[in-house]
């Protein structure tokens, strides 16, 4: 056989093993990242549509991931990265305009509430996504994307355009590395996981090893460099969100310890 004919196997191995992620990253990654959404949310919306109550479930997630997701389709005015990730803020946003509705309209009394602000002694400025009624919640969504667009139109022609929707993006992912923390620090009160889903806190783990691989292994220039840097504190968190469910579970263990008379 001519050496030149001749290809050692350890070279097939290695480009079988490149060619499997380079189809991870331009077909399976990005249909796990639309679809994603879908996947994470609709076991908790329906959830609390069945149980009728959304005790134990943090509405800061649907403020972090809606004022996030349009945040990042303003972003991508400016930045032209993946499609796959413009589709997916805009399915987030129905998915969370969806579940924001049905976890205030099942929310229980104050006093039953086990929410992260529901546990704070002193309310927010203005009770900011504290209010009662229903009706505030919708127009800080609908004043915040208006105020959004009337920046867009103004600053469009504008020198600063870039750098202004450059801010926007490191906002917008800075938000959502941080979509973990209020049910941490919910979880960490109540030394409970109650009334979080199992299926929201998995999926949040399978999305971030499919997100950090579809980020690092994309074309230079395709995922900007916040992505990266935001998805790597993200999926800390959700890891820490993993230690809490194995440490406390629905919360049962803890309460029977509790009434151990002494």
């Amino acid at each position: 056989m001519p050496l030149a004919d001749y290809i050692p196997e350890f070279w097939t191995a290695d480009s079988d093993i490149m060619g499997f992620f380079s189809g991870l990253v331009t077909h399976i990654a990005p249909a796990f990242i639309v679809s994603s959404p879908i996947t994470s949310y609709a076991d908790q919306i329906y959830s609390i549509h069945r149980t009728r109550s959304s005790a134990g479930f943090s509405l800061d997630i649907p403020l972090i991931m809606l004022v996030a997701s349009i945040l990042k389709i303003f972003f991508w005015f400016g930045d032209h990265f993946a499609l796959s990730l413009l589709y997916q803020a805009i399915l987030m946003i129905f998915m969370q305009v969806l579940l924001l509705h049905v976890a205030l309209r099942h929310r229980p009394p104050p006093a039953a509430q086990h929410t992260p602000f529901a546990a704070h002694p002193k309310p927010r400025p203005y009770n900011f996504w504290q209010w009662r009624p229903h009706r505030p919640y919708w127009t800080f969504l609908l004043y915040f994307t208006g105020v959004l667009a009337i920046l867009h139109i103004f600053l469009s022609s504008s020198s600063l355009f870039t750098s202004y929707t450059a801010v926007l993006g490191f906002i917008a992912l800075a938000i959502e590395a941080c979509l973990p923390l209020p049910q941490i620090l919910s979880n960490q009160r109540a030394k409970s996981t109650k009334g979080f889903r199992p299926s929201v806190l998995l999926n949040w783990l399978i999305g971030d090893t499919f997100k950090l691989t579809f980020f690092f292994l994309s074309a230079e220039g395709e995922v900007p460099l916040a992505f990266k840097l935001c998805g790597m504190f993200q999926a800390c968190c959700d890891a820490y969100l993993g230690v809490q469910w194995w440490m406390y579970g629905n919360g049962s263990k803890h309460e029977k310890a509790d009434d151990i008379p002494l």
